[in-house]
């Protein structure tokens, strides 16, 4: 039954995909917010998909530590899910991604329509410090910033390993970090969908001006805490 609901629920994803960014298209030449409406909207088409085809659904607690203007938002990364869900639940984010994503068709004009910021990993602190500039543009335009501190995808209960990224944006950001713990990895694994309900939860606000290794250590605890006790 898993490998049916997970088949049907991928043909629903790449179709609805497609005719929505197809379908779509002349929003990329209107202003960004036109953009911004339409991943939002493509994103919650794909929820209701795996809702009701695969059995997943989500749970978000701590809303109220959401600041409603400019912050730094660092979560947990357990699979392609959360890739999403950040762009429907927050109000405006601007989120750090891999660039190679920026170079598929349809997908990758709309995420560089809304403002995300694209790296290239392989820079080194060259990456990083395009990175802080863009993140600084966003927060000046009283965006979130949205950012996956270990950089890639690792799996329930897998050792930590946070970059140095998210101690640069810190820094120099000077907005509240909150740090995100979920546990998408358990339901969304990859081409596998398991029933269930995914839990993303925001912790409270870290706030600006600790010391660099004063902030990964409390950022990384808060989190790989959280998640561990979702899991």
């Amino acid at each position: 039954m898993t490998f049916i609901r997970s088949t049907l629920f991928a043909l629903w994803f790449f179709v609805v995909s497609a005719v929505i960014h197809i379908a779509l298209l002349p929003t990329l030449l209107l202003p960004r917010r036109h953009a911004v409406a339409v991943s939002k909207f493509w994103v919650r088409t794909i929820f209701f998909g795996v809702k009701w085809i695969a059995g997943i659904r989500f749970e978000v607690r701590g809303q109220e530590f959401i600041p409603d203007g400019a912050a730094l938002i660092a979560a947990k990364h357990q699979s392609a899910w959360e890739t999403l869900a950040f762009t429907a639940l927050l109000r405006d984010p601007a989120i750090v991604l891999k660039r190679e994503l920026v170079w598929i068709p349809l997908f990758g004009w709309y995420i560089t329509k809304i403002g995300t910021i694209p790296i290239d990993r392989a820079s080194g602190g060259a990456a990083i410090r395009k990175m802080v500039k863009a993140a600084q543009r966003a927060i000046a335009d009283n965006r979130q910033v949205m950012i996956f501190p270990e950089g890639t995808r690792r799996k329930p209960g897998a050792p930590p390993e946070y970059k140095i990224g998210v101690a640069s944006l810190y820094s120099q950001l000077k907005v509240p970090c909150v740090p995100v713990a979920l546990n998408s990895g358990l339901h969304w694994q990859g081409f596998w969908k398991v029933p269930g309900t995914i839990v993303v939860e925001f912790l409270p606000p870290i706030r600006p001006g600790l010391k660099r290794d004063a902030f990964m250590t409390r950022l990384e605890g808060a989190i790989e805490t959280a998640s561990n006790r979702l899991s």
